[in-house]
């Protein structure tokens, strides 16, 4: 029987503008870590800046974190700064013993006059068997890693 393919959506509100929380998401390997160190114990650089296409990192989960996600290592695929999007995959680490395929998204729109921004993640997945669970995890986390880097950025 092959493995089912699906995609997550989740959106949340913040308060930050546009660019400014685009700026945080693009400095991702700094900003995380410092605004959420119990889900982000560090992200390490292996290629590139971990800004640019082709860049790839690795994500060491805190003691909060998942098991599917404790070390995850992934590629930034594509940047558009204009869009204020970014498409990264996953190409090693304990994800890949759950899903096959998993492709992220990310993007940041004005909510309109300074009044904050609307953040968009997705996922895009293949289990690597249909015991699975569908990662519903991801998109609860997502969320949660947005709101607690609006807070910072706020704070900072």
């Amino acid at each position: 029987m092959a493995a089912s393919v699906g995609k997550l959506e989740a959106e949340t509100e913040v308060k930050s503008n546009a660019d400014k929380f685009w700026g945080a998401i693009r400095d991702f390997v700094t900003i995380f870590p410092k605004a959420s160190p119990t889900d982000y114990k560090s992200i390490q650089i292996l290629e590139g800046d971990g800004k640019v296409v082709g860049s790839v990192y690795t994500t060491i989960s805190g003691d909060q974190g998942n098991e599917a996600v404790k070390t995850v290592t992934e590629k930034i695929e594509s940047v558009d700064d204009e869009k204020r999007t970014i498409i990264y995959s996953v190409i090693a680490g304990d994800l890949l013993k759950y899903y096959k395929r998993y492709k992220g998204y990310v993007n940041v729109t004005p909510k309109g006059d300074d009044n904050g921004s609307l953040v968009k993640w997705c996922c895009e997945y293949e289990k690597a068997s249909q015991d699975v669970p569908e990662p519903n995890f991801m998109g609860e986390a997502a969320i949660n890693t947005f709101l607690k880097v609006d807070h910072y950025i706020l704070n900072a």
